[in-house]
């Protein structure tokens, strides 16, 4: 980013123009994230099932996170636990302050329906950085091992580890 950008963050609920901009930026930065993903999430949302959070930086389009009221792993579902979820900050946005900005809304968003919010992540070394920062914000395992996006791996077992498969953490909200 450059020099010009004063940090100038907006956290927003995602609109009907911003799935296009949203792959765009993607497309940009070389990942494949379809513009058919986020038209998903905006449905989602206008049904209630979901709150997609955008975040902006000087009026540029710099990450999102979702919050599913009911989320997609077994044992925050069956314990009404709601899921932060598919957390991104584009590349050249991090470390500015935007990623904790988007986990501040998210987290106030699921304190008013819930006292526990819920996260995934991934167990390799691309998620470093989320495993680092949700350590650093009182997420803790929720004990039950490793998901690889259908069962608990149990002991001895092989896994292909891919983005499917991560340990689940929970933290307790603070009502403010």
């Amino acid at each position: 980013m450059s020099d010009a950008f004063t940090n100038a963050i907006t956290i927003r609920v995602m609109n009907e123009s911003d799935p296009e901009i949203i792959a765009e930026a993607f497309r940009e930065q070389g990942w494949n994230k379809p513009v058919w993903l986020y038209e998903g999430y905006l449905e989602e949302q206008r049904k209630g099932d979901r709150v997609s959070l955008i975040a902006e930086a000087d009026g540029v389009f710099a990450g999102y996170v979702n919050v599913l009221w009911k989320s997609y792993y077994p044992p925050f579902r069956e314990a009404g636990i709601p899921e932060i979820n598919d957390f991104n900050v584009m590349i050249k946005f991090r470390r500015m302050g935007i990623g904790s900005a988007l986990m501040d809304k998210a987290e106030a968003v699921i304190g008013e329906r819930s006292p526990i919010a819920g996260i995934g992540v991934g167990i390799f070394s691309s998620y470093g950085n989320a495993q680092i920062l949700y350590a650093k914000r009182g997420y803790v395992p929720d004990g039950k091992g490793i998901f690889n996006g259908e069962v608990h791996v149990e002991y001895g077992e092989s896994i292909v580890v891919n983005d499917d498969v991560a340990l689940y953490l929970t933290k307790t909200l603070s009502r403010v």
